[in-house]
Parts: C-alpha cells; structure tokens; sequence
C-alpha cells in the first residue's frame, strides 16, 4: 500500500498536483470540518445572518481582525433563524478565501476563531423584505460589528488526512464603537433621517464631524465657507487633523493668516456598504435627499456656515473622489468647486479592470485565440497584478451572499444598478462564473457613468460647472482608476461653449494614494478659488 502511494505521489507530482492529495484521496478521508455555534449567554433569540470561520498563522492580532484583501484565511456561510447552541458546519463544501477549498489548507498548526455577523429584516417602502446587516456605526465591518458574538482564539493542528472535526463555540460580544468626545475644535452630529427610515422600515442614521477654524469662538458673529471631504466612513476628524505639535495640519490649521474654512466630513453608511456614495438609488434609498435637506441644513442651523453654493467646496478620494464629483455634477449650484482624487470610475469602460460596456465576461478578456484573466490590482511601484477579477470577486462572495459583502464591486452595484426580482440589486455579472449581463450594462451607463452624463448634458450643466471641476490620479493607480480620468480628460478637454476650465493633474508613477497637495496646501488652494471666483465675497 506504502508504494503504491508513493506511485501516485511520483505521478500527481508530475502533473503539479500535490502529494497530499494522492493520500487523501487514496486513504478516502475527509478534510477538517468545524461545527459552530453561539452559545445563550450571548443571545437567545434565533439570528439570521452569516457564520465566519477564520484561520490565521499567527495571533498578534484576533484573526478576525486579520481578514482583508490581502488577509487571512476565512470562510462563510449563511445562517437562517440560527438558534443558540445550533451548530453550523463549514467544511469542504464551504467557500473560502483566499484558499478557496477547505481541502487545500496546509497541514500546519493554526488560530482559529469564529464571528456570527447578524442581519436585521427590512421591510422597504419598495415593497420588499431584504435581510442583511445594519450598520451599528462601525462602517458595514462585520469584524468588529457591535452586537456581533465571536469565539475565543482557539489553537489547533490541521492534519487534512485525519477528517477531523473541531467544535467552536462563540460567546463573546462586540461592544459598542465609541464615538470621540467633542473638543474645542471638533464637534459631532448624528440624526435619525425621516426619508431613509420611511424607506427602509427600520430607523436609518446619518451624522458628521465639524472642524471648526481658529477664531471661531472669538467671533460669534463671523460665517465661513465650508469643505466637504467625502469619503469612508470614519469619526476621525476632517484631513487627519489631531491636537498637538506633531500633526502638520494642526500648525496649519491653526496657525495665524491660514485660510479660515468649517471642514466637515458626513457619516452615511448604507446596509450595502460603509457609504452610501451619497446619491439617490433604488437599492440604497434616498440617501441624496437625506443628505441635502436633512443632513446639511442640520448642520447649518447648529454652525456658522455659509449657506451660499459659492462657499460650500468638495474633496474627497477614491469613493469620496467619486462623490465629490459627482455631486457638484448632479448638484451644480449647490456646490462651489470639487478637488477629487484617484475618484471611483467616472467612465465605466474600466472598473477595476473591468470593461462593463466591452467585456463578455468580467473574470477574462477574451482575444481570437486565448483568453487573459482580468487584472483588479497592481503594485504601483512595479506593476505586478496582486489580485485577479476572479479572486477580487470571490473575497467578496465569501464575505456575502446577494450583494451583502460590504465590498467594493457590491457596493458599485447597488449603487449603479437596478434593483432585481428578489429586491435585492440586480448584478452587473454573475460573481460565480463572470459572465456579464448586458442590460444591467446599459442601465449603469444610463444612470450613472459620469463622462457619458456629461457629454449628454453639457449643454444644459456646463455653465455651472466652469471653473470647478478639479480631478487629481495617479498614472499607476492600484485599481487603473486613471483610465476612467483619461476617459473623464478626452471630454472635458474639447468642452466648447462652455469650456470647463477647470484641471486634471496627474501623477506620473502615483497610486491610488498619490496626492498633489498637502492638506494645508490644498485648504490654500480652495482660498484662492474663492477669491479667484468671488472676489466680491
């Protein structure tokens, strides 16, 4: 038996497959499978939601916490009216990432660690029952969720060969995130929207963190422009300001003759995602709405604020570069200028690789004669592809089922599709074998490619726009979101009658993080803007 084992050994190896599986399969085994539960001290009610099985090499950290693009090993499955002490299977029919197969795990020792992520039921005004995870002011992070129960770090040997089943149980609860304390430079506001909550069914909340300039309380009778920096959902202060020596922008800010501005940044995550991406959509709700006339007027009535579209500015990147374009596009005289970075894709024939418009398939370009798999990310400093469209979109399965992932291509659908049958968003492609559905295509461009609104509209918005669209992108973006600027450039730069007048700057080897400014420098610049603009102001 011992050589005709080392036979198939010799021969699988030949064929790049490894030994192990010739003992596996020879032997008849079965690889490790755990079966969880959470326990009654934890909750007693049943929970619908999903089960995560996370596997790490190391505990320095909870492997929850390890879980990422580039993360740990992790599997998930979905749980319906789960009752305490019911245990959930994952095992080789499950899932993973970024191991796809439980099978495929190393022998090895390992930390193991379990997370029930629970989904509340919404009854929408759409007329339909979606469940899936409410935000509990953690940004749509399943690992450290409030509410959510996980298991202790638990040790143990994977031996694949031996069937082995380990029993995990969670009992622990994730507190509340705590929200910073105001101080004499910052200031938080959270509300309950009406117009989401009645969209919804269920309580909705949307809030902001103020930075107030030097001076402010000196004179009460003074109003100031404000800038918006969109982005994810965070409660740290506007541009990483922090009291004390050692933040730069600090000594900006408060610094004698630096330009005086209320900063803001808004807090809206969504049951998709950890933002809203701050527009009205059917599968999001009327987040636009909540933003503008409950939100923003909120935050005018409580601080100086200017209330002048002049004087209301906008930055942000990635999500918030999208954001802020496309709100002082779709709002042209709400707001007074935009300076977005490395934005979200503006024009929708490259989305994370992905050509929604060309593409058959959104895992592979398809050629005459072979096929390449789709590039999603790359090191910036060397170009090397990191992750696969294929792989990207696997995490994102593995995290949620129907779009419920928190994940970026999710997100983008719910925000750029159709709702579909199930009232959950109708996808671009199938996120199991990639195919494309070409319908869901043509309403992305129709709703929401950026470059296609504007080439359709110019006539109409261009008047309003002159002067204040400004996009910064680095050439090697991580995720080619430089190409939809190119797209975005190749129109804005023949606009005639108006001509935009506004800039595209580029970095020649930046990534997704490049920047033209500092913080301060870039507070400057939105001064002069004013002055340039307004100068009467």
């Amino acid at each position: 038996m011992k050589n005709k084992l080392f036979l198939m050994a010799l021969m699988l190896a030949a064929l790049g497959l490894p030994a192990a599986s010739a003992q596996q399969g020879a032997a008849g085994s079965k690889p490790a499978a755990f079966n969880i539960s959470f326990s009654p001290a934890a909750g007693s009610e049943p929970v619908t939601g999903r089960m995560f099985l996370v596997i790490s090499r190391t505990d320095t950290i909870e492997p929850r916490l390890q879980v990422g693009r580039y993360g740990t090993q992790f599997f998930g499955t979905d749980v319906d009216q789960l009752q305490p002490l019911q245990q959930v299977t994952i095992d080789a029919s499950t899932l993973g990432y970024p191991v796809n197969k439980m099978e495929e795990i190393p022998p090895g020792d390992y930390y193991v660690q379990a997370v029930l992520n629970k989904y509340t039921q919404f009854k929408r005004a759409d007329g339909h029952t979606l469940w899936m995870h409410m935000d509990q002011w953690e940004g749509q992070d399943w690992r450290r969720s409030p509410g959510n129960i996980y298991s202790k770090v638990q040790k143990i040997s994977i031996n694949q060969s031996a069937g082995q089943t380990v029993k995990l149980q969670a009992d622990q609860i994730i507190p509340p995130i705590p929200v910073p304390p105001d101080t004499k430079w910052v200031k938080h506001i959270k509300i309950q929207s009406n117009k989401l909550t009645r969209f919804w069914g269920h309580p909705i909340y949307i809030g902001a963190t103020i930075l107030l300039p030097k001076g402010y309380d000196e004179n009460p009778d003074k109003y100031y422009p404000t800038v918006y920096q969109q982005g994810h959902f965070s409660l740290a202060p506007p541009f990483r300001f922090a009291e004390g020596e050692n933040n730069e922008f600090y000594k900006d800010w408060t610094s004698d003759g630096f330009p005086p501005f209320i900063a803001i940044t808004l807090q809206h995550p969504c049951p998709y995602f950890d933002d809203s991406y701050a527009v009205n959509t059917p599968n999001n709700g009327p987040f636009g709405d909540a933003i503008h006339q409950e939100l923003i007027p909120e935050i005018e009535k409580k601080f100086r604020c200017i209330k002048e579209g002049y004087a209301r500015l906008l930055t942000g990147g990635s999500t918030g570069g999208w954001e802020s374009f496309a709100l002082q596009v779709l709002y042209p005289e709400f707001y007074g200028g935009t300076w977005s970075y490395s934005p979200d894709p503006l024009d929708f024939r490259n989305v994370e690789g992905i050509d929604v418009y060309g593409d058959k398939n959104a895992f592979y370009k398809e050629h005459e004669w072979y096929k390449v798999a789709t590039a999603n990310t790359r090191n910036p400093l060397t170009g090397e592809v990191r992750l696969t469209s294929e792989q990207r979109n696997t995490m994102e399965m593995v995290n949620g089922t129907r779009g419920r992932s928190a994940g970026q291509l999710d997100i983008w659908s719910a925000v750029f599709g159709p709702v579909g049958p199930d009232g959950y968003f109708k996808p671009l492609f199938d996120k199991q074998t990639g195919a494309m559905d070409p319908a869901v295509a043509q309403y992305w461009k129709e709703h929401w490619d950026m470059r296609y609104y504007l080439e359709n509209n110019w006539e109409r918005v261009g008047a309003k726009l002159v002067g204040k669209l400004n996009i910064i992108a680095g050439r090697m973006d991580d995720f080619y979101l430089n190409f939809g600027v190119y797209h975005m450039e190749d129109f804005l730069s023949k606009t005639k009658n108006p001509y935009y007048g506004g800039t595209i700057s580029y970095g020649e080897r930046g990534g997704h993080s490049y920047h033209n400014y500092t913080n301060g420098e870039l507070i400057r610049v939105m001064a002069a803007h004013l002055k340039k603009m307004h100068p009467d102001k």
